[in-house]
Order: structure tokens, then sequence, then C-alpha cells
């Protein structure tokens, strides 16, 4: 559906293009000031990303948009109940959007940078939604695609990529968050089961895990103490063996499903096995792609919320009748979101090339996570101030953005950690221990 729509979207671009663009170069004196794209980031995409894009966006705003926008009184529960409808990513598939990038398997194989666009999409609307979208696709697909025997991607990413299997990541433990490698899941040859592995173990904070039919889980094999990653099929697992409770009350993401995977000797096939990679390399990789993501989708959260306080700013009457917007202080916090906002749009874009001509390390993908992050997420709570005591109510939707940002700086490699990765880039001194 995706490469479909893109393909008619490339030949209406075509049929205008040459006489626009030819227009284009004579009005270089006439160019003016985008404030939704300050630096013409749309220029820098081809045509076939901004079909994407364009696919993406209306999909989310029109779709996505009234399941968590506490201004639509009808379909305000999302957010407020932590209501993640698993329908969300059954269309996300219908349009293609699952595991964009993956080539083959019913998945539409586009760009780094078209990937980004639809991630930014989502995350326009909510973090929580683009955490589902992510770990469904960069990290549980982008794991079995990288990672898994042919076998394992012709069954399972078909399906995956409609939104008919749902999939999770689980690394992060009770006890080793920042420090996989002393991950305490264990897999050791099943005592019964010939052929097979037992996993017993815990996982947590774990986004989809309560309603996840495929969980991708790494364990230390109990003879060698070697990380290696395992497919858990859950309807293979006999009862007892494999629970995913949710994690409720949460302060953000409150749009996503959340929870742990406990396992108690689970059986889990040989076959199962990633074949060819051991150690945190395979976990890394995935969680690389993952981050780029995170990186786009800080800035479509951080661009809805300039959006609102921009509206607000303009509509909002006061001190002798004049709107917010008039006022020095507050022109200073719109100039600096939307300055941040287009630095990282540029930075992204840019690894995206690089990440697709396989020239990105793993650094670069480090630095854009965190900075993008880190601004998204300080200029969200400064454009708070705008909006004064009425940023407390949710109707505004300032508030769920920044309860969402500080989870996105907080998880898949905290900022710090990210920090001490440029650091040992930087210098070539290990800073971790």
């Amino acid at each position: 559906m995706l490469r479909s729509l893109c393909t008619q979207a490339g030949r209406r671009l075509n049929a205008t293009s040459r006489s626009t663009f030819a227009g284009r170069r004579c009005l270089h004196a006439q160019a003016s000031f985008d404030w939704k794209d300050p630096l013409g980031s749309n220029n820098f995409f081809t045509e076939e990303e901004l079909a994407i894009a364009e696919t993406a966006e209306s999909y989310c705003q029109e779709r996505l948009l009234p399941r968590s926008s506490c201004t639509e009184p009808l379909f305000a529960e999302a957010y407020r109940k932590e209501d993640f409808d698993r329908k969300i990513l059954e269309e996300m598939g219908e349009l293609g959007l699952l595991g964009a990038t993956i080539k083959g398997y019913g998945c539409a194989g586009v760009s780094s940078v078209a990937s980004g666009l639809i991630t930014r999409a989502v995350e326009r609307v909510d973090s929580g939604y683009r955490s589902g979208y992510s770990v469904q696709s960069a990290l549980a697909m982008g794991g079995i695609e990288e990672f898994g025997t042919e076998e394992l991607k012709e069954r399972l990413l078909p399906q995956m990529a409609k939104g008919k299997l749902l999939g999770c990541f689980g690394l992060t433990e009770p006890n080793h968050g920042s420090d996989p490698g002393s991950m305490e899941t264990i897999a050791k040859p099943h005592p019964t089961k010939k052929g097979y592995y037992s996993l017993s173990g815990a996982k947590t904070w774990i986004t989809n895990s309560p309603i996840a039919e495929i969980l991708v889980v790494w364990a230390k094999l109990e003879s060698t103490g070697k990380i290696r990653g395992f497919v858990v099929e859950r309807d293979q697992c006999p009862p007892g063996t494999l629970e995913t409770p949710a994690i409720k009350n949460k302060n953000g993401l409150r749009a996503s499903i959340t929870g742990m995977i406990q396992l108690d000797e689970c059986p889990v096939p040989e076959a199962n096995m990633f074949p060819d990679v051991e150690g945190l390399r395979g976990p890394f990789s995935c969680l690389n792609s993952a981050r780029y993501g995170i990186a786009w989708g800080t800035m479509g959260a951080l661009e809805d919320c300039l959006a609102r306080a921009r509206t607000y700013a303009l509509e909002r009457k006061q001190f002798k009748n004049n709107p917010l917007a008039k006022y020095q202080l507050v022109q200073k916090k719109l100039a600096d979101a939307a300055t941040d906002a287009a630095y990282g749009i540029v930075a992204a874009t840019q690894v995206g090339r690089l990440k697709d001509e396989g020239k990105a390390a793993p650094e670069m993908i480090s630095m854009i996570k965190r900075q993008n992050c880190d601004r998204a997420l300080a200029n969200a709570r400064t454009l708070q101030e705008i909006f004064g005591g009425n940023a407390v109510s949710d109707e505004y939707g300032i508030g769920r953005h920044v309860a969402n940002l500080f989870v996105t700086q907080t998880y898949e490699g905290q900022s710090d950690i990210h920090s001490l990765i440029l650091g040992r880039a930087i210098t070539g001194v290990q800073a971790f221990c």
C-alpha cells in the first residue's frame, strides 16, 4: 500500500516538477520564511519521501489524533485511561508503515529518512503511539530481519508487517537498565525437551509486552555466559512459563501499553535462537535503529508543542487586550523551539542518508538521539510557560507531551549514557566503569 501510494504520488509530482522547480530557481529573491519548516528541510527529501510523509501525516492527524487528543471529548480516554488500541498497529500495517525499511516479506523497503518522517508524524500526535510503532518496526521486526533465520523471517515478518502479529523486545531487567551486560536472564538446554532451550528471568519496562505474540528476548547462555537472542512465541509457551503483566499508573507514555516479561523455564526451540550473533552487538544494533527513529519522533512532538504554543499565544489576550505573542519573552521561547526543531530535523536527515550508505557510526545516532531528546524536552517545558496555569489542564496537550518527552530522554539509552558513549569516542577513554 505504501509503495503504491508513493508511486502514484511520484507520477503526479513528476508531471509538474520540472516547470515548478525551474520557476523556483528564478524566485530565490522572493523566498519567504516558513515557521513550520524554518530551514527548508522539505527540499532535502525525495518525491517518494514527501509522499510517504503525506500519507503518514494524513493517517496520524485524521485517525490517531482523535484517540489521544483531550480536545476531542468522544475520544479523550486513550491517554487518561492508559488505553492502547492494538487496532492502531493493524491500521498502520494496512498502510505499509510497519517495518517500512525492510526489503521484502511484505514490507515497503523505503529509505531511513522516509521511516523517520513516519516516526515524526506518529510522535507529533503522541510519543506513546510512536513507542508502540517503533518497538514493532525497529526492535521486533528489525531484530528478526537482521538476525533471524530465513524460516523465522518468512513465517513471522509478513504477519507482523500487517500488524496481525505484535512484537516486543526484552532487554531491560529490573536490576539492569543501562547495564544490560549484567543481565540475569538465563538460557540453558531444556531438561526434558530435546532441541529446546529453557529461559528463566525477568524483563521490565517492555512496550507492547502484555499484548505481544512475538517476544524477542535476550538471555545469557548458562554454559558460556554469552548473550544470545531468542524469539519467544506466546502460543508455544506452556501455562505458567510466560507471564507479561502490565505496568499501570505511568506518568508518561500512557497511550502505549507497557509491561514485564516473566520467564520460568519457558521452552524455546533452538531454531528460534538467532544463529550468528552473540554479545551485546545484537541488541545494540536493534537499539540503534530505534534510537534513530526517536531522534525523528521527538522533533515531531516538539513541532506540535510549538504549534500549540503559537496558537495559544496569538489567541490569548492579556495586558490591555494584547495577544501574548506580542511580548518579547514569549517570542524568544517560540524562536528557540523553532530553531532546535529545525536543526534536529537537518541532523536526523543527514544521519539517515549516511545510514543508508552504510556510513553512519553508532556515535552519530547517540548524538542525535541525545540532542534531539534533550532539546525537545527542554523546549516543551519552556513552551508550557506560555500557557500559564492552563498548562496543567490536559485540554491543551502541552503537559502530555512534556510527560512523554521525559520518558523518551530516559529510555533506549538515557542522555547521560549517550554522553559517555560520545565521550569515549572523543577521548578514547572508557568512563562506564
